[in-house]
């Protein structure tokens, strides 16, 4: 599975028990994963898993064992559009994983957002670009969306914001992380 991210926001906000998670991840954004290799992920290129209504979780650090939201708990509500897909959870308090994740995003140390995704038979395209290479991810299956510290793609972000004083959303900027994170 490759773990990646894109430019998008993140924003997390308190209702009572519950945390109200919004995102937004924006298709088209290219990033350098590592010298000479760069990437971006195609419009609509996670819509078949999303499309089918499949069970895709949000989870903490591309933990399985840390899940915070999913589709078939009915805590997860992902849809694909051709700018991006757009995600909302509701997160409790109920787990220890959950609090450390809230008070990690509080603290400003958890602000960014990754998709782990298998690319599908013939949905890449790949393409020298001067002394480097290109990769334009145009079909993936897409199972779960992270938080994590620090993303591939440099605008991938969380903002939290409390219900009951703020009822703007602006998103919070993030560092810039220059290491490649696929992973196999």
């Amino acid at each position: 599975m490759l773990w990646g991210a894109s430019l998008g926001g993140l924003e997390l906000r308190s209702e009572g028990g519950a945390t109200r998670l919004r995102a937004a991840f924006p298709y088209g954004a290219e990033t350098e994963l590592a010298p000479g290799r760069r990437e971006v992920i195609a419009a609509r290129a996670f819509a078949d898993r999303i499309e089918a209504g499949e069970d895709i979780h949000l989870l903490a650090g591309h933990d399985y064992e840390k899940p915070l939201a999913s589709r078939a708990a009915g805590t997860l509500k992902i849809e694909d559009t051709p700018e991006g897909v757009l995600l909302e959870a509701r997160i409790t308090s109920g787990t220890s994983w959950a609090r450390d994740f809230l008070a990690a995003h509080a603290g400003g140390l958890v602000r960014g957002l990754s998709p782990g995704f298998h690319v599908q038979p013939g949905g890449e395209k790949i393409e020298s670009r001067g002394a480097g290479l290109l990769r334009t991810i145009t079909r993936a299956a897409v199972f779960e969306f992270s938080a994590v510290t620090v993303p591939a793609y440099p605008l991938a972000q969380i903002e939290a914001r409390a219900w009951e004083t703020h009822q703007d959303r602006q998103p919070v900027r993030g560092a810039v992380h220059p290491f490649n994170r696929w992973r196999a």
